[in-house]
């Protein structure tokens, strides 16, 4: 686990603590439930001393394990010593009912569930928060425009709204899928070795089920099938791409040569140990960097749908890491993006610059349409406008202060449009006539 990172919340759910405290509760709400039934033997003054009494400390637990090898074992032995001190002259042991007629992977593949809603209902959140910053910034810099790029190249106008509209749709859509895998995971069994409910009866399940707010697997196999899981590990996965792509946007505009956006800077923070001046977008490459770690272990919960027959543990120790990992980076991802999104330094009259760099070359898409509306062919249309501006950027390149794009339209006998005509066409708004209908949109998104 990358300790160093956890946001105590998350991090509280992957503790050796509370796995065992989940333990705890199940075995207590099973013994209740036998003796709701009345079928085992177990009273219900017997099911309340256990509640009453039942405990455990993760050291001793360690310690027997030790020796057991077993840490199901371990636990319920380390519980039976808290269950049965003290007990009343004549009592039997009320231990003996914990457990009763169950296997390991019941009592531990239901809390793993449990855990992974626990966790997801954090990610769930913070998947809103950040929605709802995006959504707020997209309408702040609705009217804000700038350069779209495909390829990494000034294509056409767009405004820096738009930007922030994308990741909302994008965060909204994680939401989904977020809120759909934790409906998958909300799943427990109490089924017995190999699913048969040979020593125990269903009522169990369901009792603790209920209590426990999860929904009865239709038919385990002795463990919770594992393409729960990976629907869970997936959906993480996405959720860190989208992360990922919205850092990469940030990485990007910071570049020097662009610089019409950059992670806060805060007072007395230094960028370089050797170029005082450099100002570096470190949070958001800590981001990218651990995208990948929660995008490989998407493969590592793939892997573990396949099982031997009915259940082996080749699953058990690489999820116990994996699970763990992943959403612990991925939370801690979400502390370092909400702030830096939030505190955007934006550049809007940076935008205005990149927009006319290239001199008017980002009109040409509507240079094209409006000469072909005077009658000539696509192809010939096409030669026009290619032919002037690849003069244009050639003077870029070689840092000629040579004619602008329309300029060199104007100067062309070929290129037959009026002023007019140019005027409309070299308006970046011209572009941007139908934002409204974007907008629209963004305002029914809900988090």
């Amino acid at each position: 686990m990358i300790s160093r990172y956890t946001r105590p919340e998350m991090g509280r759910i992957w503790e050796m603590q509370n796995k065992f405290e989940i333990w705890k509760e199940i075995e207590i709400l099973a013994c209740e439930a036998q003796a709701e039934l009345g079928k085992a033997g177990i009273t219900k003054e017997e099911a309340a001393w256990i509640r009453e009494h039942a405990d455990f400390t993760v050291e001793r637990i360690d310690e027997i394990e030790r020796t057991t090898n077993h840490d199901v074992i371990s636990f319920l032995t380390n519980m039976a010593e808290y269950i049965d001190a003290d007990l009343p002259e004549g009592m039997e042991p009320p231990s003996r009912w914990v457990h009763y007629g169950m296997t390991s992977s019941d009592l531990g593949d239901m809390a793993l569930c449990y855990q992974i809603t626990q966790a997801c209902d954090i990610i769930i959140e913070d998947i809103k928060r950040l929605g709802e910053t995006c959504k707020a910034r997209a309408f702040e810099f609705e009217d804000t425009l700038c350069v779209g790029r495909t390829h990494g190249i000034s294509a056409e106008p767009m405004t820096f709204g738009m930007k922030f509209g994308s990741w909302t749709w994008m965060l909204k859509r994680d939401l989904i899928r977020m809120q759909q895998a934790r409906d998958m995971i909300a799943t427990g069994a109490i089924s017995g070795a190999v699913g048969s409910y040979s020593s125990i009866d269903p009522f169990v399940e369901e009792y603790v089920c209920e209590k426990l707010g999860l929904t009865p697997d239709p038919l385990s196999t002795q463990v919770i099938a594992r393409d729960r899981h990976a629907q869970v590990m997936c959906a993480l996965a996405t959720v860190a791409a989208t992360l990922e792509a919205i850092a990469m946007q940030v990485r990007l505009l910071q570049q020097t040569d662009v610089i019409e956006a950059e992670e806060p800077f805060k007072k007395g923070q230094k960028g370089s140990s050797a170029m005082p001046h450099k100002r570096n977008p470190i949070t958001v490459e800590r981001v990218c960097g651990l995208s990948r770690n929660v995008k490989a272990n998407a493969q590592v919960a793939l892997d573990n749908v396949a099982l031997w027959y009915e259940r082996d543990i080749s699953h058990s120790g690489t999820e116990r890491t994996a699970l763990a990992d992943s959403f612990i980076a991925l939370d801690y991802m979400f502390g370092k993006m909400q702030p830096l999104l939030e505190g955007l330094f934006t550049y809007p009259a940076k935008m205005e610059h990149n927009l006319w760099r290239t001199r008017g070359l980002i009109f040409s898409s509507k240079v094209l349409l409006a000469l072909v509306q005077t009658g000539i062919t696509r192809e010939d249309a096409y030669l026009i406008v290619q032919r002037n501006a690849m003069q244009v950027w050639e003077d870029i390149q070689n840092a000629v202060d040579g004619p602008t794009y329309r300029e060199r339209l104007e100067a062309d006998p070929d290129a037959n449009l009026t002023t007019e005509q140019l005027d409309e066409i070299f308006d970046p708004w011209a572009f941007l006539t139908r934002k409204d209908a974007i907008f629209a949109r963004l305002k029914d998104v809900e988090f």
